[in-house]
C-alpha cells in the first residue's frame, strides 16, 4: 500500500516540506531513493531496532521509499521518526487517516526514544504556511515549536507515544499550549553592569549613542583601559527583543543546534565574541553541510572582535558586505542559502603593537614605521564602516578608588529604549528598518537633513580631515541618533560636532 508521511529539511533558516511516500510489495528488498545522505540510510537499522524494542514487528516485505523532492539532498538522522510511522502506515499496523494533516520530524534511538532536531522553529513556521493542522516533534523540541500561533503542536518522548496518538488510543499526547513569551523592557541581564565600570564617562556616552541608533563602534586604547570590560557591558543597555527579532533569532540558532532543549524563545539578544584565530568560512557560514556562522549568530545583537589587528586579513575584508547589505549569502558547488546578519560590529583594539601609544604615563617603544603596519592590518574601507571610533585613555587611581556610585545600566537602558521608539516611529513603514544605522541614502535624506549651520561644520570637518563619502553617511545616521536622544526633531550644530567627535582615527595626526 501505498503511504504519504510528510517531513521537512532546512535549506539556510527557511524550510521546505519533504514528502516521504513508502510502498510495500512482494519481495524482501528495501530501497531508500530520494537522494539522501549517509546518515539518512542509517535509518533502516535504527528503525528495524526500535521496532523489536517496543513490539512492533518489521515488515517481511519489499519496501520502496521515496523523499520528494529527489533533486535535493537529504541530510542527517531526524527523518527517521517520519520513515518509521511511513513503514508501519504502509502494512497497516498504524492508521494513516490523519498523516496528511502532519509534519512529523525526529531522531530515533536503537529503543525508539526520540532525540532533538535542528530547525524545529522553522519547520513549525513552514508548517503553518502549508496548511498544516499540526507538527510532532520530539519533546525536547516542542517548546520552541510551541510559539508559533495557529499550529498544534505535540512533543513525544519515544516511537510509541506517536504511534497511539495517530491510531488515536487512548490517553496519547496532548498538545502544547502557546508559549505566551513576555516582551517587555524588564527581561532580566546577568551581564556586566554598567555601574561596575569606573570612570570613562565618554566612553560610556558613545556605548549609549551606538545602543541607542545601533551603530558600529571601535574602541582603541591601552591594555587595561576597561575596552573588554564595556563591550561586555554593552548588552545591558539595549533594548528588548520585539516578537519578530526573537523569532528570527531563534530560528538561526535552532538551525545551528544552539538553542537550550525544553527551551522556548531566545529572549536576550545575542553576543558573540570569537577567537581571533577564528577561519572566514566559520565566521561567514557555510562547510560540507550549510551552517550559520558567527556573523548570522550575532543578528539582532552583537558581534565584539576583541583584538581587532590579530584576526587574519580574510576574515576581516569578509565583513565589509554583510556591514552594508545586513544579509549575507553562501554559494558552493552544491547549494546557495542566504543568512540574516543585521548585527552591531563592537571591536577593540590596541593603538600600537605594544599598547602604549599615547599614554599617558609610559612610554611607547614602537617606530612610527610598526605602527603604521599595525594599522594597516585594518583597511581603510572596513574602518569606514565604523560609526563610532573611540579612543580611549586609562582610568586615573582616583576613579578606581572611588566609591561614588555611578549609572546602572537599567537607567541607561531605558533612555535607548525611549531613542530607539522614537525611530520605530519613523521607520514604520520602512520594511526591515528598525533603526538609524539600517539607513540608506534615500532614508538619510529624508530623516537626516541637517540645519544650515550643522551642515557647515560638516563640510568644514569633511575637508579638514578628509572624509569618505561613507564617513559623510556615518556622521549623519550618528547625529541623527544623537538628535533622537535629546528628542530634537532637527540636527544641530551640536549634534553634528559630537558625530564628529566620534571619528578618532580619521584624524591625520593619529598614529603618527
Amino acid at each position: 500500500m501505498l503511504i504519504k508521511v510528510y517531513g521537512a529539511a532546512v535549506q539556510g533558516i527557511d524550510a521546505y516540506i519533504v514528502t516521504i511516500e513508502a510502498n510495500t510489495s512482494r519481495g524482501i528488498r528495501f530501497f531508500l531513493v530520494g537522494l539522501p545522505d549517509s546518515a539518512v540510510k542509517e535509518s533502516h537499522e535504527r528503525i528495524v531496532s526500535a521496532f523489536h524494542v517496543n513490539g512492533y514487528k518489521f515488515p517481511s516485505c519489499q519496501i520502496i521509499i521515496n523523499m520528494a523532492p529527489a533533486d535535493i539532498r537529504k541530510e542527517g538522522a531526524a527523518y527517521d521518526l517520519p520513515l518509521a510511522t511511513g513503514i508501519m502506515a504502509s502494512v497497516g499496523e498504524l492508521s494513516a487517516e490523519h498523516l496528511q494533516d502532519y509534519v512529523i520530524m525526529g531522531e530515533m534511538g536503537l529503543d525508539g526514544t526520540l532525540q532533538p532536531v535542528r530547525g524545529a522553529l522553522s519547520m513549525a513556521i513552514k508548517a503553518r504556511s502549508e496548511g498544516f493542522k499540526g507538527i510532532i516533534l520530539p519533546s525536547q523540541n516542542a517548546p520552541e515549536a510551541a510559539v508559533i500561533d495557529g499550529l498544534e503542536v505535540y512533543g513525544a518522548e519515544n516511537l510509541r507515544q506517536v504511534v497511539d496518538f495517530l491510531n488515536d488510543a487512548p490517553g496519547h499526547i496532548g498538545p502544547l499550549a502557546r508559549d505566551r513569551h513576555p516582551f517587555s523592557a524588564e527581561q532580566p541581564f546577568s551581564g556586566t553592569d554598567f555601574a561596575d565600570v569606573k570612570g570613562q564617562t565618554a566612553v560610556k556616552r558613545a556605548l549609549e549613542v551606538a545602543a541607542s541608533g545601533g551603530h558600529n563602534l571601535v574602541m582603541v586604547g591601552p591594555p587595561g583601559s576597561g575596552k573588554s570590560m564595556m563591550a561586555r557591558a554593552l548588552p545591558s543597555i539595549l533594548p528588548p527583543l520585539t516578537e519578530e527579532e526573537s523569532i528570527e533569532t531563534t530560528s538561526i540558532h535552532s538551525v545551528a543546534g544552539f538553542t537550550g532543549h525544553g527551551s522556548s524563545l531566545i529572549n536576550i539578544r545575542p553576543f558573540r565574541h570569537p577567537h581571533h584565530t577564528i577561519t572566514s568560512v566559520a565566521l561567514t557560514g557555510g562547510g560540507s553541510n550549510a551552517q550559520p556562522g558567527e556573523l548570522s549568530l550575532a543578528h539582532n545583537g552583537i558581534l565584539f572582535l576583541d583584538e581587532l589587528p590579530e584576526f587574519s586579513r580574510s576574515a576581516l575584508e569578509v565583513l565589509r558586505q554583510p556591514l552594508e547589505d545586513r544579509s549575507i549569502v553562501i554559494s558552493r558547488a552544491k547549494y546557495r542559502v542566504e543568512y540574516p546578519a543585521s548585527f552591531m560590529l563592537v571591536a577593540s583594539m590596541n593603538p600600537c603593537p605594544c599598547g602604549y601609544y599615547n599614554h599617558p604615563t609610559k612610554e611607547c617603544n614602537c617606530t612610527p614605521m610598526s605602527i603604521e603596519r599595525y594599522l594597516g592590518r585594518i583597511s581603510g574601507p572596513l574602518m569606514d564602516r565604523f560609526d563610532l571610533q573611540c579612543e580611549i585613555m586609562p582610568v586615573g587611581f582616583d576613579d578606581m578608588s572611588s566609591e561614588k556610585k555611578t549609572e546602572t545600566s537599567s537607567s541607561i537602558r531605558q533612555r535607548v529604549i525611549a531613542a530607539r521608539a522614537v525611530q520605530a516611529d519613523r521607520f514604520a513603514g520602512e520594511n526591515g528598518v528598525y533603526c538609524n544605522a539600517q539607513m540608506d541614502s534615500r532614508l538619510l535624506h529624508r530623516y537626516a537633513m541637517a540645519e544650515p549651520a550643522a551642515i557647515r561644520i560638516l563640510g568644514e570637518a569633511m575637508n579638514r580631515l578628509n572624509l569618505s563619502a561613507r564617513a559623510y553617511d556615518r556622521i549623519l545616521k550618528v547625529a541623527r541618533t544623537i538628535a533622537d536622544m535629546d528628542c530634537s526633531v532637527e540636527i544641530t550644530p551640536q549634534h553634528i560636532a559630537e558625530a564628529i567627535g566620534y571619528r578618532s582615527l580619521d584624524r591625520a595626526s593619529w598614529g603618527k
